[in-house]
């Protein structure tokens, strides 16, 4: 089984997502017959590091609310994160862009290790408050995945895979694909948003059932 997956690191339910499918696969008969592939998705990507502004402040300017406002969301979605075992401290969030670091997903995912820097790139985000657009802190996630030092630093020192982050942006925006987490199971089975672990957990045996259902005589 296949599961396609359109995230950006810095959407705090994407994590939320990754970790209430993980939930799903944990007692899924079949888990390890399932393949996941990670699909680059921005959510702002006009977006600039900004690490004088707090995550607050950038939410507020963005949807065009109050600083309260902001502050209120973000309570919610660290309590939200905290029921999946997520450790949010969006008070050392340092804004920044995403793309040199689905570039380097992409260069994990050269060796089999897309899950991992995904894992990774969002801990550090919303748990460590790295600046995740800083090459250095690319190179040195890069550094504890096991990736060669040469070779990241070739790809942040270049436009290698940006690409592969570019057609993913754009496969879905055909597909449809206008807010994340999206996960689609075997490319017929879509779900929008982290949505109760139950939801993937009835995603992954309808997809699975599908798949392997007697052929007809």
């Amino acid at each position: 089984m296949r599961i396609d997956i359109w995230s950006d690191i810095l959407c705090p339910f994407c994590y939320i997502g990754k970790r209430k499918l993980e939930m799903a696969l944990a007692d899924f008969e079949h888990k390890d017959a399932v393949q996941i592939t990670w699909h680059s998705f921005q959510l702002d990507p006009s977006l600039v590091a900004q690490p004088g502004k707090s995550i607050y402040q950038y939410l507020a300017e963005r949807k065009g609310q109050s600083l309260e406002w902001s502050v209120n969301a973000h309570n919610q979605l660290r309590r939200t994160a905290a029921e999946v075992g997520l450790d949010y401290h969006f008070e050392k969030t340092i804004v920044a862009n995403s793309f040199d670091a689905h570039r380097l997903i992409h260069l994990a995912g050269r060796h089999g290790a897309a899950d991992a820097a995904k894992e990774a790139l969002m801990r550090a985000y919303f748990t460590e408050g790295w600046n995740i657009a800083d090459h250095n802190t690319l190179m040195q996630i890069a550094i504890d995945l096991g990736l060669g030092v040469i070779e990241t630093g070739e790809m942040l020192n270049s436009d290698e895979f940006a690409t592969n982050v570019l057609n993913d942006m754009e496969q879905a925006e055909r597909y449809g694909i206008n807010g994340v987490p999206f996960f689609l199971f075997d490319l017929k089975y879509a779900i929008s948003g982290a949505q109760p672990v139950t939801m993937f957990r009835s995603a992954l045996e309808t997809a699975w059932n599908e798949q392997h259902k007697p052929a007809k005589v």
